[in-house]
């Protein structure tokens, strides 16, 4: 009896760790934690996959338990003052200094926009919720944190019209009055899917007519920035990197844009691409917008065009439109689009998908004469920023979180 107990003991144990065990390079710090951590991470994409085929949940209803698991009550404390509000019917949540006296200084302010694919995530995590409080004690700032729509239930662009709506209700005269934000310090920044709308709204706002108020800066955190070719190098590359493997980023996309699934095989294949969004290849050719560094030994190759989504007869109207907006995919824009655009922080990874997404807008945003600073983690891996709360504290998310807090302590 004592035998069999002992074998099986070993069999489990050796089953785990064969579970556990995944190829991540060396360069990367604290492999064995990442491992763990992707273990969870992949362990629940699993029993969504199960739940989605056997009709339970969909898969986007099964990973929100990620959302679910971190979050926390936004309650003020003795240096931060929290409050939950509504702007022009869209909740986010306020991130103030408390002051002693009557404290009449204008402060600057960061709009934050949370990362999640667009379907999970949400401003009341504990890594965000942090993050919001340290910003405002670190740089006496307002920080506005977005809790906007998520698909699949609000397909894009409901979750972008949100933010929209909430950023220009923020940037008006009187509201930044009542909160005491100087109107020549306000910057939107955002991580991943966050970062996606905070590019988005950049552009989108300073063609509005009329707009008085502009955003100072904008700093993009490993964001992703374009839906036409998911076959960049980064994403052959790091096809099966934690956190964030190319099958989730591709779900993620076709998600945003509508629940059939015709969309997600299509956009696996890289054969997703319309005659409309063909067009616009041309902003995310990477073979002339990424340095020879990242293209290593990869050769561009134009993504296929068909006449229909995964070449059905038929095309799929909306998300047919929606891969050529660039409300969607900001990297779609002209360069005249770009140069009135504010200064920018951009953050990315060797170890994520999404790398030549952010080198590429870095590098686009630099010719139309934008100001960048681009930072990039050689041993970086996607959503590196948030794994601030144990066990899963990480600390190149420390060096990531004091880089860019030192960015907008001395650019807004």
């Amino acid at each position: 009896m004592r035998l069999g107990s002992i074998v099986f003991s070993v069999a489990l144990c050796s089953f785990a760790a064969y579970y556990v065990y995944e190829p991540i390079p060396e360069e990367i710090e604290e492999r064995w934690k990442l491992m763990l951590t992707n273990s969870f991470f992949r362990s629940l994409s699993h029993l969504a996959d199960l739940s989605e085929l056997l009709g339970l949940k969909d898969y986007m209803g099964v990973m929100y338990f990620i959302t679910l698991a971190e979050r926390v009550v936004p309650l003020s404390d003795e240096h931060v003052k929290v409050t939950e509000e509504t702007f022009d019917g869209v909740e986010v949540v306020l991130y103030q200094p408390k002051q002693p006296g009557g404290e009449t200084e204008l402060r600057r302010a960061v709009i934050y926009l949370h990362g999640g694919g667009w379907c999970l995530g949400s401003s009341r995590m504990s890594p965000y919720d942090l993050l919001a409080r340290k910003t405002v004690t670190e740089l006496d700032a307002v920080v506005l944190s977005v809790e906007y729509r998520l698909a699949p239930a609000h397909h894009f662009p409901v979750p972008y019209e949100d933010v929209y709506r909430v950023v220009k209700h923020f940037l008006q005269k009187g509201v930044l009055v009542q909160y005491s934000v100087d109107p020549g310090r306000i910057a939107v920044s955002g991580d991943s899917a966050g970062g996606n709308l905070a590019a988005a709204v950049s552009q989108q706002l300073q063609k509005e007519p009329g707009q008085q108020i502009q955003l100072k800066a904008q700093a993009l955190i490993y964001p992703v920035l374009q839906a036409l070719d998911l076959n960049t190098p980064s994403y052959q590359q790091n096809q099966d990197m934690p956190i964030l493997p190319r099958t989730l980023m591709v779900r993620f996309w076709s998600e945003y844009f509508t629940s059939d699934k015709a969309l997600f095989r299509a956009m696996m294949a890289n054969t997703h691409n319309n005659p409309e969004s063909s067009s616009l290849l041309k902003f995310v050719n990477w073979s002339a917008f990424l340095p020879e560094t990242y293209r290593r030994e990869y050769n561009y190759s134009a993504p296929a065009v068909v006449k229909g989504v995964g070449g059905a007869a038929v095309e799929m109207d909306g998300p047919s439109r929606s891969l050529a907006d660039p409300r969607a995919s900001p990297l779609l824009v002209p360069d005249t689009a770009l140069r009135s655009l504010p200064k920018a922080y951009i953050i990315t990874c060797e170890y994520d998908v999404l790398r030549d997404d952010g080198i590429m807008y870095a590098t686009r945003l630099r010719a139309a004469g934008v100001e960048v600073s681009h930072e990039h983690y050689d041993t970086g891996f996607h959503g590196a920023l948030m794994f601030t709360v144990w066990p899963t504290d990480f600390l190149i998310a420390r060096r990531m979180t004091d880089n860019y807090m030192k960015w907008l302590e001395e650019n807004l």
